[in-house]
């Protein structure tokens, strides 16, 4: 078997320029349970904003769910000739795990798809069978090449530098319901064949109420190729503090392919959002990076101003835009959970 890194594919990171952003439109209202209508104005506002930069694609179940779409994008002003529907059909929305992996080739020009396998967080919310097929339908509508590893992973778990550096946590990648009868260094061989990388930095646990057992896209983010940011709590009691502290020093111990250590850029917690006696995975590090915008959940917090000013010094090139996500953090995930990006080649 031939693997895409042999061929000289790649996934960049998320700053390269993109062509698209694929959404899944939300739709299922166990997802967000008596909340669902009142997510749409942000979510709308979300893709306004990236649609400035790049395309936006969006999977729908039909035509009538495009018009739904249409009719909520058309309230916030966003421009119907920046986005784009497919009528592929989806369980749910959260597009970064179930959508297309794409790949990169920069020696030929050429883009590819990964089609990994997707169980809804270890069969946590079934059923999922849409949401599974839907990279190769994308591979398929535009007749790109399309890899299929046959285990289990989403987009969420693994963050790239673009220089051969993939951060992920054992909390998720290591569960016994995903892939059982892998061990941390089988994992690790298909992270780097079907992604093109060289080297995995594993890090431990998510934060509290993360309900994907600890995705690395809620605690630490590449900002560029040498330059994390990572969540902390600041107060001592809250259950968050002693697991990102945690985070935070592994990452201090931490090199990269050329020895060098990580430039680490410490980005607050917001406070407690809870809902029905719920804790929410509330993180100012689940932002977007898009051509024009980076696009950061806010939380109706005092830490809110403080997260987007240090967000924009990372981003020099880039608008930095807070979108209140209290609500559609109900739904245990925001901005890029829903989200996946298509790189341009």
């Amino acid at each position: 078997m031939i693997y895409p890194k042999q061929l000289g594919f790649t996934f960049p990171a998320e700053w390269h320029k993109h062509k698209a952003m694929w959404l899944s439109w939300p739709h299922k209202e166990e997802s967000w349970p008596g909340k669902i209508m009142t997510i749409y104005p942000q979510y709308c506002q979300f893709i306004k904003e990236v649609s400035i930069g790049e395309l936006v694609r969006i999977i729908v179940k039909d035509e009538q769910m495009a018009a739904f779409a249409k009719q909520q994008l058309m309230l916030v002003g966003a421009d119907l000739n920046r986005i784009e529907f497919f009528e592929f059909g989806t369980n749910d929305a959260w597009c970064r795990d179930h959508g297309p992996a794409f790949l990169i080739n920069p020696t030929t020009k050429e883009k590819a798809i990964v089609d990994w396998g997707y169980n809804a967080w270890g069969g946590k919310y079934p059923p999922f069978d849409l949401d599974d097929v839907v990279p190769t339908k994308i591979a398929n509508h535009y007749g790109l090449d399309v890899y299929h590893p046959g285990i289990v992973m989403e987009g969420g778990s693994v963050e790239f530098n673009g220089a051969g550096t993939i951060l992920t946590t054992t909390a998720c990648l290591l569960n016994p319901n995903r892939n059982p009868h892998l061990n941390q260094q089988q994992i690790e061989e298909y992270l780097y064949n079907y992604y093109g990388a060289e080297q995995i930095l594993w890090l431990g646990d998510g934060i509290v109420g993360d309900d994907t057992d600890g995705h690395i896209d809620d605690i630490t983010r590449f900002v560029n190729q040498d330059t994390v940011v990572t969540v902390v709590e600041e107060n001592k009691n809250d259950d968050n503090y002693h697991l990102l502290q945690e985070n935070l020093a592994s990452l201090k111990t931490m090199r990269l392919l050329n020895g060098k250590q990580l430039n680490i850029v410490e980005l607050p917690m917001p406070d407690a959002v809870i809902y029905d006696d719920q804790r929410l995975p509330a993180s100012y590090a689940n932002f977007y990076i898009g051509n024009a915008a980076v696009v950061v959940p806010t939380f109706r917090c005092d830490k809110d101003e403080k997260a987007l000013d240090i967000l924009t010094g990372c981003f020099p090139d880039r608008k930095v835009i807070g979108i209140d996500s209290t609500d559609i953090i109900w739904g245990l995930g925001s901005f890029h959970c829903l989200s996946q990006q298509e790189p341009e080649m």
